[in-house]
């Protein structure tokens, strides 16, 4: 959520952010009228409650009884008012920091810079599912059968994969400080909205909502990370506070319908390693960085080609104002001819999501005599997502056997060098 007075005193600054996310800017001035209503209705309510206190006083009761008539009226359309205006508040998303390129959509978004060396096969490298379909790796057939589709089975290697991965996430999040944690995979929809996830767009693409019990279900456990700390002030000495979290998560992907719809690309059902970060704000910036940073380690510990990209203003997500992603160079895919595809993503959403779940910090020597605590800012970043590294370490580590072998990094968790 925007800061309202940043709102009303940079009001062309704010349409300009909106609009670069390719939010309309109308919507600005749609809140600025409410909330100039909002702000007439709330003094004349708060003087006729005091001119109503003073005739009570003097013991003027029929005066008092009209008073207290018209306030009821008043609180009605502030009620009323309230209401509109935070519901346009809440469309805001949080704006762009100045660093990042203007684009309307993913076209736009900028490469950074490439990371190892992609491999030259000597025979035409194979999709990642014909491989794991042959070594009895995944199985999407009876996983169909059960669930129906964008589900699968991981079986034998690979399940023990997945637990190597997680051991190695863990592993490196640690030596940068991070607390390991498992969360909920079902938070309370005011919680999800506070995170500035749910939305128009995303309640029928994206979200998994369980109305009996006012329960969602998370689709990347930063959604149930930041909450464990709404309504609490941190101390500035505890910060930052960094979290690595394993969980599953679930996404609906109807918007994604008809695309990467065979084998683990694109599932409902998936599991993942997440870093969050509580951070003061004037460190969120180096924060960012340091989540880039280690999803960078972790590609290279693996041995994977990868390049970084930039997303541009149209590609951010609502609460982000800043995001990194990290593709893998996936060379069985693209009919053999190989193709980038996105594994990792970190955004920094400054004070946006702290705002609406009111998580702030006391600062150790207030720079103003203003001794009220300020809102901390969070950040989110992708260890692994385990299904697409599965992906990216069988199509790169293929043999021409039709094995394949296991990275280096991993071998001391699997105690197996090849799957075949």
């Amino acid at each position: 959520m925007l800061d309202i007075n940043f709102i009303r005193q940079n009001s062309e600054e704010v349409k300009k952010g909106v609009a670069a996310k390719n939010v309309n800017p109308q919507l600005v001035d749609d809140f600025l009228v409410l909330d100039n209503e909002w702000r007439e209705l709330v003094k004349e309510t708060d003087d006729l409650r005091a001119e109503q206190k003073k005739l009570s006083e003097e013991r003027k009761i029929n005066e008092a009884k009209e008073l207290k008539n018209k306030i009821q009226n008043l609180e009605e359309r502030l009620k009323q008012v309230e209401t509109e205006r935070q519901k346009i508040l809440y469309q805001l998303p949080n704006l762009p920091l100045e660093d990042v390129p203007v684009g309307k959509n993913e076209s736009e978004d900028i490469v950074l810079r490439e990371v190892g060396e992609k491999l030259s096969f000597d025979f035409e490298p194979k999709d990642y599912l014909e491989l794991a379909e042959k070594l009895d790796l995944i199985d999407i057939k009876r996983a169909s059968k059960v669930s129906g589709s964008r589900f699968g089975y991981l079986k034998n290697q690979a399940a023990l994969l997945e637990f190597a991965l997680i051991k190695l996430a863990l592993d490196t999040a640690a030596k940068h400080g991070f607390t390991p944690i498992i969360p909920p995979v079902m938070i309370k929809e005011e919680m999800m909205k506070g995170m500035g996830y749910i939305q128009s767009s995303m309640l029928d693409e994206e979200v998994y909502f369980l109305r009996d019990d006012d329960l969602v279900l998370v689709g990347t456990s930063e959604q149930s990370l930041g909450p464990m700390h709404s309504d609490e002030i941190f101390e500035e000495k505890d910060l930052p506070k960094r979290y690595v979290a394993f969980s599953t998560c679930f996404r609906r992907e109807a918007g994604s319908y008809g695309k990467d719809t065979k084998g683990i690309l694109r599932v409902h059902q998936f599991d993942k390693i997440e870093m969050f970060i509580f951070s003061l704000p004037e460190n969120s910036l180096k924060e960012h960085l340091l989540m880039l940073k280690i999803e960078e380690e972790l590609m290279r510990e693996l041995g994977i080609p990868y390049r970084v990209v930039q997303l541009c203003t149209g590609d951010i997500a609502q609460p982000s104002a800043s995001t990194y992603d990290i593709e893998a160079w996936l060379p069985g895919q693209n009919n053999g001819k190989g193709q980038y595809r996105e594994t990792h993503s970190t955004s920094n959403c400054t004070d946006f999501q702290a705002r609406r779940l009111n998580i702030r910090y006391k600062p150790l020597k207030p720079k103003t005599q203003n001794l009220k605590p300020n809102y901390v800012h969070t950040l989110n970043g992708t260890a692994f997502a385990i299904g697409r590294m599965l992906i990216a370490i069988i199509e790169n580590y293929q043999q021409k056997d039709g094995s394949v072998l296991m990275p280096k990094v991993l071998q001391k968790y699997l105690g197996f060098k090849k799957i075949e």
